[in-house]
């Protein structure tokens, strides 16, 4: 029924300011933006061994219901070292949201409000490092 994640979507009133600071998060520049020239609505980039999209949509086109309050589900997106990554967002202006949790042998979990006001989860899930390596092998 539900075969795996294809684009996980955050809204930004500034979109320009978001996808630069996910550029420099993640390390690349987006790969798609709409329109291509002047301010985006929509941009998009690929993420991550599996190449998911993590894309950053205007919030003017936010569903009717859609609330900058803390609410929802929390994506957590795989991480080597869950300490570095947690730095490295809140030396990049992000607010904390749950520090550092384990939650379980092999499980750790925090997340982040980032800058334009969505909750970015980080993990470490020894379960996803098994998965990956039995793709590899």
């Amino acid at each position: 029924m539900l075969r795996g994640l294809t684009t996980i979507s955050f809204y930004a009133h500034d979109v320009a300011a978001a996808r630069d600071w996910y550029a420099e998060l993640l390390g690349v520049r987006a790969y798609f933006q709409r329109p291509e020239q002047g301010d985006p609505a929509y941009v998009e980039f690929r993420v991550g061994d599996y190449q998911h999209e993590l894309g950053i949509i205007d919030a003017r086109f936010a569903p009717d219901g859609w609330s900058t309050e803390d609410g929802g589900a929390i994506v957590y997106w795989a991480v080597d070292d869950l300490e570095a990554t947690w730095a490295r967002l809140l030396e990049m202006g992000a607010t904390p949201f749950e520090k550092p949790t384990e939650r379980g042998p092999g499980f750790v979990t925090a997340s982040v409000r980032d800058p334009f006001g969505n909750i970015l989860g980080v993990m470490v899930n020894h379960h996803y490092m098994d998965v990956l390596a039995g793709r590899k092998g």
